[in-house]
């Protein structure tokens, strides 16, 4: 990675910055520092209406020696070395190599806290350098396309989360020293997909400015992750690669589905994700979480093959498709070994038991990873049905028809034994779990109905019966603020389903009281969301339920549409999790699992065709 020291750039320098910009459009902002080529005030507004009050950057303390700012032409030793430019909608930095003037790199740096930042392109395992053409993306503000002037140019990128204040922070290198100027083209763009009704309706301005908010790069692992300073999950590629495979093109010759394959490549290759044995287990320079567990979760491997079938299917990269098919099989095969007893259901090494609760060193079965799933877990089995049903269908066109007929075999089998085993008689629900000990442990989970309607695994009469039933569970218990997403699970998890941990049961939901009434409407137990609420909503789109939908998802829409799943509360808590009153409950500032539920304008517009 180049070096920075020129600019002497110290975190403990750095703070929030009070500039004013020095030009204004409808579309950005731009302030810059006198005493060091820096961004000192930097706002974009995709949609273009001038909402350009927020300032997210990091303002640098320290000066470049002989470094002078005359109008937007900064000089080192009296010689030109950048130069800034703008238009209504794009901004221009220009390089000029001056003899015997080292000139600094042109940097921004934004405070996490204030904005959780990205750049979206193509990495070199390794290497903390963003291949260009790529994104600028500001959630809830906008997104900048950046080209070079130069062929295989890269741009410096880092991000962390562990140091104050977290920072992510964008690069542009000088041009080297006896070479041509160079020049990097900064031009606002809204990209999200162009569906008919959309355009001018503030309902929607969410999904025009924000679609991309799911895809964030981490630069410490070169790959898709929580956010820019956070861990790459394993088991939410899928929901990446869903989004990914309706998105336009980013920028020539870059697509979401690219950083789908970036980050797939990585999992080939060995790199491992939250939710793998190993998982950060030894340490690295990146800040993540190590997993400790002993087992994968359920739900890592079928998320690798759906975002592997989507990928393909959307991107045609079949020559791919062959050269990693081997793999893709290998992790198929190990997915559907885990059914150990044959009963036709995938099942995870934990218990499941009631009272038998993970700690740190042994998580639960899936994404939900403070709730006791485990053993016949719903979510990891209605993501393996999906799974196994799509790599039938790719096994099929790439000519493996023994591969076909066990991957469609293997899913047929799970589909007939999903609904027996899992259905709860008493509640006519589908239930989180059913434990090693037969029981099983029904929560009144959304997602979990909205998958089994949303994948196929219920016929039409079952499947509307479980929504009328979570509908009328939904209104016994009063939750009505669908503007804040929705609650994982309407009935309190007991105490002994839920999953211990160290921090103050207010925020993280950890009930004390045997039923875990104390501790429901926070965080995974029963905390609103929109992380996951994608699949009750398609659910009843799906089963024509229009109504029903929208009256959840609308709501849900206009807090897309003020940028109301990102952020911090008055409290400092962020409202990525909210009890049903509105207060923050969450931890990451942005967890991009907010956003799948974009996906389902595709039904609100296509129920008005």
């Amino acid at each position: 990675m180049r070096a920075l020291s020129t600019m002497m750039l110290a975190l403990a320098a750095l703070s929030t910055s009070a500039a004013e910009p020095d030009y204004t459009s409808r579309h950005l902002a731009v302030g810059l520092s006198r005493t060091a080529p820096v961004f000192a005030f930097f706002s974009v507004d995709s949609l273009g209406r001038g909402a350009l009050g927020q300032n997210p950057v990091l303002a640098e303390t320290n000066t470049v020696a002989g470094l002078a700012l005359d109008g937007t032409t900064y000089a080192l030793g009296g010689k030109p070395v950048w130069a800034v430019a703008y238009s209504e909608s794009a901004l221009t930095l220009r390089s000029d190599a001056a003899p015997g003037a080292a000139a600094p790199p042109f940097t921004l740096t934004i405070d996490q806290k204030a904005n959780h930042a990205t750049l979206l392109g193509l990495m070199r395992p390794g290497e903390r350098r963003m291949s260009l053409p790529c994104l600028l993306h500001l959630p809830g503000m906008g997104t900048m396309r950046i080209t070079c002037s130069e062929p295989g140019a890269t741009l410096d990128y880092d991000a962390r989360r562990r140091v104050k204040p977290p920072f992510v922070r964008v690069a542009f290198p000088p041009a080297a020293a006896g070479s041509k100027p160079i020049e990097y083209r900064l031009e606002v763009v809204a990209i999200h997909p162009d569906l008919p009704g959309i355009a001018g309706k503030p309902l929607y301005d969410g999904f025009r400015r924000d679609w991309l908010n799911i895809f964030q790069v981490n630069p410490r692992v070169q790959m898709l992750a929580n956010n820019a300073s956070s861990d790459p999950c394993a088991f939410t590629l899928f929901a990446y690669s869903d989004l990914a495979r309706h998105t336009p093109p980013l920028a020539d010759g870059l697509t979401a589905n690219d950083l789908v394959r970036m980050t797939l490549d990585r999992y080939l290759s060995g790199a491992l994700g939250y939710g793998q044995v190993g998982y950060a287990c030894t340490p690295t320079d990146a800040e993540l979480i190590a997993w400790k567990t002993p087992w994968t979760s359920l739900d890592s491997l079928p998320s690798f093959l759906i975002s592997a079938c989507n990928y393909v299917e959307s991107s045609r990269d079949l020559a791919w498709a062959k050269a990693n098919y081997a793999k893709l099989a290998a992790w198929g095969r190990e997915m559907f070994a885990s059914d150990k007893d044959g009963n036709g259901l995938i099942e995870y090494p934990g218990t499941g038991n009631y009272g038998d609760r993970p700690l740190a060193e042994k998580r639960p079965a899936n994404w939900w990873d403070t709730i006791n799933f485990g053993h016949e877990d719903a979510f990891g089995n209605a993501l393996a049905y999906r799974a196994g049903a799509m790599f039938a269908a790719m096994a099929r066109e790439l000519g493996h028809s023994g591969d076909a007929e066990f991957f469609a075999a293997k899913a047929a089998r799970l589909r007939a034994a999903y609904a027996p085993a899992l259905l709860n008689p008493a509640t006519g629900l589908i239930a989180g779990w059913k434990s090693r000990d037969g029981a099983l442990h029904d929560y009144a989970f959304t997602f979990i109905q909205g998958m089994a309607v949303t994948f196929g695994l219920l016929d039409d009469a079952a499947a509307n019966g479980v929504m009328d039933r979570l509908l009328a569970k939904m209104k016994d218990v009063g939750y009505t603020r669908f503007d804040l997403g929705l609650p994982g699970n309407l009935v309190p998890v007991r105490k002994g389903d839920y999953v211990f941990h160290e921090t103050a049961p207010e925020i993280h939901g950890v009930p004390r009281l045997e039923d875990g009434s104390d501790g429901f409407q926070f965080y995974e137990n029963g905390g609103a969301t929109g992380c996951w609420a994608y699949y009750t909503v398609r659910a009843l789109y799906k089963l024509g339920r229009v109504a029903d939908a929208r009256r959840i998802f609308h709501p849900m829409l206009e807090t897309y549409a003020r940028n109301g799943f990102q952020g911090f509360d008055a409290s400092g808590r962020s409202v990525d999790w909210r009890d049903w009153k509105g207060g923050g409950h969450g931890y990451e500032g942005l967890l991009v699992d907010n956003y799948h539920p974009l996906l389902a304008v595709f039904d609100d517009c296509a129920a008005d065709r």
